[in-house]
């Protein structure tokens, strides 16, 4: 039997990167993001890998990701971390 449970651990910021704008706590994780430019409507994107600002809310994205996902002109309106499901293998 299989069934799927949201991990309910706490993540803990890596403190080792902190943000250029503010100097504040890094959380590294997956998000699920909104992005906008001025010839689209909004884009979703889902399990994004980046790192979240904790006091000013800056989220960074890997530059190449963006180039790929063809976001360069484009501004992130909107993210939040994703949820993780975990599968448990029969017993």
């Amino acid at each position: 039997m299989l069934r799927a449970m949201t991990a309910s651990r706490q993540r803990e910021p890596r403190t080792s990167e902190t943000c250029r704008y503010c100097g504040g706590t890094l959380l590294t994780s997956v998000f699920d993001t909104t992005f906008r430019d001025g010839s689209t409507d909004e884009r979703l994107f889902f399990a994004i890998p980046g790192a979240l600002c904790l006091p000013c809310k800056q989220l960074y994205v890997d530059q190449q990701l963006i180039g790929i996902l063809g976001l360069t002109e484009a501004r992130c309106t909107f993210a939040i971390e994703s949820d993780r499901v975990l599968r448990a293998g029969a017993v």
